[in-house]
């Protein structure tokens, strides 16, 4: 699933004119301070988190094909064990008082992205007009 994301996002990034491209790298910290505010707006409106992990187990699947055992015969299934890797998400408890504290930090941090990402914007915008 990872590989197929990154594989459409480079993608669209070969796609993506000059000014596209500038802009997307002006704006990158925005964007996660973005993601991070509607993060914990999310865990504040359901009282928890989400913590993701990944395990990695050993699974049986085949490897290869082995000749028929008779003349005739139907070739045989090799079997050998392949790293299988699942990603588990868990709830997982918040303190209400400092989420909202992160919050009012991110929410500043914002505030100046916004500001500084504008003048880069109108920055890309001279150097690459379209």
């Amino acid at each position: 699933m990872r590989r197929a994301a990154l594989a459409l996002l480079l993608l669209v990034a070969a796609c993506a004119t000059p000014q596209e491209r500038c802009i997307q790298t002006a704006t990158r910290e925005l964007r996660t301070v973005n993601e991070l505010i509607a993060e914990i707006e999310g865990n504040l409106a359901r009282g928890y988190a989400y913590q993701t992990y990944e395990i990695t187990r050993p699974v049986w699947a085949i490897c290869d094909w082995l000749p028929p055992a008779k003349e005739g015969g139907r070739p045989r299934p090799h079997y050998c064990l392949e790293d299988e890797t699942e990603t588990i998400r868990r709830r997982v408890a918040i303190v209400p008082d400092l989420e909202r504290r992160k919050l009012v930090a991110l929410r500043e941090k914002q505030a100046e992205l916004t500001r500084i990402a504008a003048a880069e914007i109108a920055a890309c915008k001279a150097k690459y007009p379209e």
